[in-house]
């Protein structure tokens, strides 16, 4: 089986064309395929394979095989994919996902894909959406004996965002799963650690359901876009910089977050 290995500000995936053969047990193959030093190494698979109502379906699985519903870096390297195999040429593209259609705009050069700009969809915040075992979407957890409060959001994917703490590592890597398992999650969670920047952005550190820390995470950047304006911590606009770079989210008055920011390929195999 040849497989592409593409990355997103270091949020890396492994690749492979449902279009023209069968990929049975995709989540036994990820589970297989993405750790660094026994497999291929990367934070998930894609599988990209026909769909009947957009020019493509993106099956997503995280590294330990669990399936996701959508992810933002994901995505991006899937419109590259796509495109630069010519198993699609449309621009703009449709995608296929777990939490609905999106489209991406594809900035070309050179006849590869440099940057994808991608409509994210709206952020939902009804509890039972995200879902959260709670009455309102913002909630309060105690944690390692501190007090931490917590904006929640679906960006198709559950997300719980906090401004409260930018933490050093050890407590990143002590308080994420604590989050990302807590029993309010019934489907887990993706947990965005954050601080504003004072250029008027945000840094942030990113616990992925699944995969534990990421160097970037597009749904949680739009998670954070959107619980900062929110908040009024950030405007409505900003740069989002996560620890392999920064994306650029806009919140656009029709009610949807749009993702700009690079795919880049790094190597093709077959296994």
């Amino acid at each position: 089986m040849e497989f592409s290995k593409l990355h997103g500000l270091g949020n890396d995936f492994i690749l492979v064309d449902g279009f023209g053969r069968s990929v049975p047990e995709a989540s036994a193959l990820a589970a297989r395929l993405c750790p660094r030093r026994f497999g291929v190494g990367a934070d998930g698979l894609i599988v990209a394979r026909p769909s009947d109502v957009a020019d493509a379906r993106m099956d997503y699985y995280n590294s330990d095989g669990s399936p996701a519903e959508m992810c933002g870096n994901g995505i991006r390297c899937l419109g590259k994919f796509l495109y630069d195999k010519g198993i699609c040429r449309r621009n703009p593209m449709t995608v296929e996902t777990g939490a609905g259609v999106r489209t991406l705009w594809l900035a070309v050069e050179g006849d590869e894909v440099r940057q994808v700009t991608v409509d994210m969809g709206a952020p939902r915040f009804a509890p039972e959406e995200i879902p959260v075992t709670a009455a309102d979407h913002r909630i309060e957890l105690e944690l390692d004996g501190r007090r931490l409060r917590f904006f929640c959001a679906s960006m198709g994917n559950p997300h719980a965002v906090t401004f409260d703490l930018y933490p050093d590592d050890e407590t990143f890597r002590r308080l994420g799963p604590m989050v990302e398992k807590h029993p309010c999650f019934p489907r887990g969670a993706n947990v965005e650690f954050c601080r504003a920047d004072g250029a008027g952005g945000a840094e942030v550190k990113v616990w992925e359901r699944g995969d534990g820390p990421t160097l970037a995470c597009g749904t949680g950047a739009c998670a954070v876009l959107a619980a900062g304006a929110t908040l009024g911590i950030l405007p409505r606009e900003a740069d989002i910089r996560l620890p392999g770079g920064a994306l650029r989210i806009r919140w656009g008055e029709d009610g949807h977050l749009y993702m700009t920011g690079p795919a880049e390929k790094v190597f093709e195999g077959a296994v």
